[in-house]
């Protein structure tokens, strides 16, 4: 069984009934409550949940605390090619938007290598367009070798592969595997990618999975918020991470929330998550899972993610950059529009004013 299958146990709109039915007296026995099952998280989630931040916020800044300390890990993202073959409507790599088509070169790569690590950070994240043709596993193994001089942990974002491929990859360098579902809402998945192979949603869906039987030291999994309602989204999406904790208890799962940005297109957001929305997510997630990671990315602002330091957040991108060769040349389409552009140093005297310790490093791969 997989979490396909789990899925498929639930419906959508019974899961919104539920939530959409929460009394506030529902939302306080759930909060005296030291551990949560879905069902609670459902609570979390709903809208008589949403005037209970504050105590939501006291909680999840106390199980921060207590399950990760005063510390947020930072990474960084590197583009290695932006061709892609599917027909994602909310992507900028999307295969008929009229963008900059490119793929670092190994020398290439060894220069944005060189600029990223000079900054400090040492947890790298390598992402690539969803175009097999243009970056087979063996480039992708090949560029994992030439970045694994330069930082200890390598993690990847590529488009789903076999568990056999991971395997290789993972015996190459590679320990984290991030991949999103993007929607969970199937019937939204199949009208948000019309054509090419990221159309199979449950060989998506199915892919953190064989990252986990690879031998992937960390899974992280997310959903692109925005997409489809963001409650029953926020559900599935933990959902998932609960599921994969539960059934590979040695691999360190985390999830994402990330939000729609501007992009290439003129794709239009079908449910906008505000920040009040956002934060209920976050704060809700760390409640439910207390020993799972929560990933925030340089698509919030820099003053929202500032204050989101000590509510659930372990571990953030810094100086990032979404274009090819965007370390160096500083040029081309990236994926996403970035909020937060300050520099890794700036992130890291943020943490500190605020009593945390920027980590750049706690995983070697040997």
């Amino acid at each position: 069984m997989s979490f396909y299958d789990v899925l498929q146990k639930y419906d959508k709109n019974v899961v919104m009934q539920k939530i959409q039915s929460v009394k506030a007296e529902d939302v306080t026995r759930v909060l005296a409550k030291e551990s949560y099952s879905p069902e609670d998280y459902m609570v979390l989630i709903s809208p008589a949940a949403s005037v209970y931040l504050e105590e939501m916020a006291r909680k999840a800044q106390q199980i921060t605390l207590q399950h990760f300390g005063r510390s947020v890990v930072l990474y960084a993202p590197l583009y290695l090619a932006n061709y892609c073959v599917n027909n994602c409507l909310y992507c900028g790599f999307n295969v008929h938007n009229k963008i900059e088509r490119r793929k670092l070169g190994l020398k290439e790569l060894v220069a944005e290598a060189k600029s990223l690590s000079s900054t400090g950070i040492r947890h790298i994240l390598l992402l690539t367009g969803e175009s097999k043709k243009h970056s087979p596993v063996e480039y992708i193994k090949d560029c994992v070798k030439v970045v694994s001089e330069f930082f200890s942990s390598v993690s990847i974002e590529v488009y789903p592969l076999e568990e056999e491929e991971y395997r290789l990859l993972v015996e190459n360098g590679v320990d984290g595997l991030t991949i999103y579902q993007e929607v969970y809402d199937e019937k939204v998945y199949e009208i948000m990618h019309p054509g090419g192979p990221k159309r199979d949603f449950k060989f998506r869906l199915e892919t953190p999975e064989r990252g986990c039987k690879s031998g992937m030291r960390s899974v992280g999994v997310g959903a692109l918020m925005g997409l489809a309602d963001w409650r029953s989204e926020a559900f599935f999406t933990a959902l998932h991470a609960y599921y994969l904790t539960n059934k590979y208890p040695e691999v360190d799962i985390s999830l994402s929330i990330p939000r729609m940005r501007p992009h290439a297109g003129s794709f239009e957001v079908p449910s906008p998550v505000d920040d009040r929305a956002f934060v209920q997510i976050l704060l809700a997630a760390r409640l439910f899972l207390r020993h799972v990671g929560i990933t925030i990315s340089t698509r919030e602002k820099s003053y929202f993610r500032d204050n989101l330091i000590g509510l659930g957040v372990t571990k953030m991108s810094a100086g990032s950059a979404t274009e090819v060769g965007g370390y160096v040349e500083k040029r081309g389409d990236g994926q996403f529009e970035i909020s937060d552009d300050r520099s890794v140093e700036e992130i890291r005297q943020m943490l500190y004013s605020k009593g945390f310790q920027p980590v750049f490093k706690d995983w070697q791969y040997i």
